[in-house]
């Protein structure tokens, strides 16, 4: 197995057409070098999130595979959904998960951002670490207008595309390419349908705050608020993007604080994708009552204490990054 690891999180806007999602699975899991750890599907959001890891050519071939099978199979002109969104193919990010760092990571965004609006004829926008300016580091600058206004957004100068066409193309409309860090999209459920208190909890939460507002209570946090049909819950919906400094029971208990002032309740939680191991071990670590517990309990406690399984299961060998890659992590440590 390759000595460096790579971790690939493409979010394509489509999770209510199952021939589709598998379709983009398969272009993904075809390559060799790559392993396919997770699919999660969200019809309310009407977005499916992809987790892979492999080596870094390998990781990049399968990028481009699903792109190709993308272009082919969504229809962008057609999407609705309650998640912010520019293209068929979203958001594309690499993440160093062994043996590499992000400065190869962002070298290979730039190479899958380039070879995507090459032959594709996209427009490709570049973020967080990859980003060619300070003011497109941010996913939500770069989605701001979303895919309805994404026409007249790329009319202004200041937002030409990284690579390809400054043009609008219906059927896809636009892909934000990157590197960064393990990210953790980490959704909590409440006790109610009124999808502008879940709004007023991100709100309060982020670290961006409100506009015309002080910034938010946590740091390293993006949040919005929505109502996901499914689930009959309003949802706050969290990007976490350093857990280190903001750890994921902090942002538990932040948003239980802030519910609790207006009369709700928290009700539970869901992870989208993957997340790292650390991050549980820590939340167990937090809840335990325990003085001395196994990994497995601290796994157990975070959780039943965050509530993870309380729309859909969890499972600890699917959800850890560490533990859904153990083959393929454990040998490239060899």
């Amino acid at each position: 197995m390759p000595s460096a690891i790579v971790e690939c999180v493409p979010n394509f806007s489509e999770g209510r057409n199952k021939g589709i999602i598998d379709a983009l699975a398969l272009a993904i899991s075809a390559n060799a070098g790559v392993r396919l750890l997770d699919i999660d599907q969200g019809p309310d959001a009407n977005r499916t999130v992809y987790s892979f890891i492999g080596s870094p050519d390998a990781v990049a071939r399968a990028a481009l595979d699903a792109a190709r099978a993308a272009y082919v199979l969504i229809d962008m002109s057609k999407h609705s959904g309650v998640h912010p969104r520019i293209g068929a193919l979203d958001v594309c990010p690499f993440v160093p998960v062994s043996g590499t760092d992000l400065g190869s990571c962002v070298e290979l965004s730039r190479r899958v951002g380039e070879g995507l609006a090459s032959e594709l004829g996209v427009p490709v926008y570049l973020y967080e670490a990859a980003a060619s300016r300070p003011e497109r580091r941010s996913l939500a600058a770069i989605r701001s207008g979303e895919y309805e206004g994404l026409s007249a957004k790329l009319a202004r100068p200041e937002w030409a595309p990284d690579f390809g066409p400054a043009a609008f193309v219906p059927r896809w409309g636009a892909t934000a390419v990157g590197a960064r860090g393990f990210l953790i999209a980490y959704n909590i459920n409440l006790d109610t349908e009124d999808e502008r208190l879940a709004k007023e909890i991100a709100f309060k939460i982020r670290e961006s705050g409100r506009a015309s507002e002080r910034p938010g209570r946590l740091k390293e946090v993006r949040a919005i608020g929505w109502y996901i049909d499914s689930y009959r819950c309003a949802q706050v919906s969290i990007n976490l993007l350093d857990f280190k400094t903001t750890p994921l029971h902090i942002v538990f208990e932040t948003a239980k604080e802030e519910a609790k002032k207006l009369g709700l309740l928290v009700t539970g939680g869901e992870i989208v994708g993957l997340v790292p191991r650390d991050a549980i071990l820590e939340a167990g670590r937090h809840f335990s009552r325990k003085t001395e517990a196994s990994e497995v309990d601290l796994v157990e406690t975070a959780i039943r204490s965050l509530g993870l399984d309380s729309v859909r299961p969890f499972d600890p060998a699917k959800k850890i990054v560490e533990y859904a890659g153990m083959g393929i992590l454990s040998s490239s440590r060899r």
